[in-house]
């Protein structure tokens, strides 16, 4: 399975917190799953982190690439996408993480529950 982690599931990765359930941890840890990070979620975590709210590792990346994460770079063919995706979400960044997962075939990991409008978020 080939999967792209919402920004806030990464962030509960790397945190061990609670709010990830079982389902999603099994799915991460999985040796068998292609595990992506978007640079889009590596955006959002910088500007949030800038901004002072919420906490990231200083060390990201090098930390996704020790964890064995793989990263996803936005392209245009992705943008594309965003002109005839319909309007259930509004948050720019999970937009964008939506036309990556629709672009490439991905399923995103997420509790948020405006991605299942789309057909690609697990919850």
């Amino acid at each position: 399975m080939r999967l792209l982690l919402d920004t806030h599931v990464l962030l509960w990765w790397l945190a061990d917190d609670r709010r990830l359930g079982d389902d999603h941890r099994d799915l991460i840890s999985d040796a068998s799953n292609i595990v992506l990070v978007s640079a889009m979620t590596v955006a959002e975590i910088a500007i949030k982190t800038s901004l002072g709210k919420l906490a990231a590792p200083d060390d990201l990346l090098p930390t996704l690439e020790a964890g064995g994460f793989d990263g996803l770079t936005f392209e245009s063919r992705h943008a594309e996408v965003l002109r005839s995706l319909p309007w259930h979400h509004r948050d720019p960044f999970d937009r964008m993480l939506i036309a990556q997962a629709i672009a490439e075939q991905l399923t995103i990991l997420t509790a948020d529950p405006h991605f299942a409008a789309y057909g690609v978020g697990l919850r």
